[in-house]
């Protein structure tokens, strides 16, 4: 793990108490609103990468689908287990770019979500991670991605990344871009910050 990535998972843990309360007070039917009609009704096997509290992976659970939480982060793992304890929730530590672990699992993911995590890779680690998300998608399966526009927490830093980069790297990876749309933030400061994010939706051909 590069010395910004240790220390942007260090910043994380540090402030994981609030950031608990902070994440699990988001409503995951608000956030996935721009993208909602692209979830799978059917049960599905997913993986939640970057799954925090495992607010969003409950929240999919709920709806009957078999979810992998993918979390670096130790608190927020302990956090998830103790609040969300559905059987279709499998905890996994394991961070992008590599997905050392999820990739040894040798499966495959009808949908593949990474929600608030792409802004913490540079654009190297993002060309790293792409073959690997490519890897446990199944064909014809979907990768979810959100893209910040607007500044973060100076413990938890954020690079600048363009959708148009996304969708190029991710075509020669074997993704083909199926839809996209910009929402305002869901929470209150980040918006009066002037955040804003970018959905992608890229298929697994």
């Amino acid at each position: 793990m590069n010395p910004v990535t240790s220390a942007i998972l260090q910043g994380y843990a540090a402030a994981s108490a609030s950031l608990i309360r902070k994440f699990d007070a988001i409503s995951s039917v608000e956030l996935y609103a721009p993208v909602r009609h692209l979830l799978p009704e059917k049960p599905s096997r997913i993986v939640d990468i970057g799954a925090g509290t495992g607010r969003d992976a409950a929240w999919l659970a709920s709806q009957g689908h078999d979810v992998v939480a993918v979390e670096p982060v130790a608190a927020f793992r302990e956090a998830g287990r103790a609040r969300h304890r559905s059987p279709r929730i499998a905890w996994l530590d394991d961070s992008l770019p590599n997905l050392t672990r999820l990739g040894a699992c040798d499966r495959s993911f009808d949908l593949v979500v990474l929600s608030a995590v792409w802004q913490h890779l540079d654009d190297g680690q993002r060309r790293i991670a792409l073959p690997k998300l490519r890897a446990v998608t199944a064909t014809g399966g979907l990768l979810i991605l959100s893209i910040r526009n607007g500044p973060g927490a100076a413990s938890r830093p954020v690079y600048a990344a363009r959708p148009s980069d996304a969708v190029a790297w991710a075509a020669a990876q074997g993704f083909r871009h199926v839809f996209d749309v910009s929402s305002p933030s869901v929470q209150s400061a980040n918006r009066a910050a002037g955040v804003c994010w970018t959905w992608l939706a890229l298929q697994a051909d």
